[in-house]
């Protein structure tokens, strides 16, 4: 996987986050660099954490199944990309709440990093640097729900659908571009 790619993936991972520190923004009377670097830092850190986790189960599988790994690799961010723009086009509203707390912030930041354990199990079967992946994705991941904070405080909840389905869209294609790198190159 090479820079593009990761920088890709890591954009596409964080969108979740980026919804929810964007609902953050929105129930924040005035956001201060500190609300955008604590949402940040919680989304950051996990999302960086979860693909390092499933790297290290999808490893000790990986010699096993590699004969199919592009298939799983597929599936996986196939599955992942649609549920995200399902619940991009789902008219559900997310309740806006202005806690920051560790009780709300820990659920939500597992919450938004599942699917990058998921990616992670996928990491394994292709050729990274771990720690660089795990790195990059949790800084572009931090950036973005800093951002988000921010925005959903200035503008709302406007782009909030728009970035989950971007972000479902891309893992798809990432998809896509790993089956077919692997059976036709």
């Amino acid at each position: 996987m090479g820079i593009i790619e990761l920088i890709t993936l890591s954009i596409g991972l964080s969108m979740d986050a980026f919804a929810v520190a964007v609902c953050k923004g929105l129930a924040l009377p005035k956001v201060k660099v500190k609300n955008m670097a604590v949402v940040g830092l919680w989304f950051g850190f996990f999302q960086g954490l979860m693909p390092a986790i499933g790297y290290l189960l999808g490893s000790r599988f990986s010699d096993r199944i590699s004969a199919v790994d592009h298939w799983i690799a597929f599936i996986l961010l196939g599955l992942i990309g649609a549920n995200m723009i399902k619940e991009a086009l789902s008219r559900q509203e997310e309740k806006a709440d202005p806690n920051l707390s560790f009780a709300a912030m820990l659920p939500l930041a597992i919450a938004t990093s599942i699917d990058a354990l998921a990616v992670g199990v996928t990491l394994a079967f292709l050729e990274v640097d771990l720690l660089f992946s795990v790195f990059a994705i949790g800084i572009i991941t931090f950036v973005i729900s800093a951002i988000g904070v921010k925005i959903g405080n200035v503008f709302g909840v406007k782009y909030k659908s728009k970035a989950e389905f971007a972000g479902g869209a891309i893992l798809i294609i990432l998809g896509i571009k790993t089956l077919v790198e692997h059976l036709f190159f």
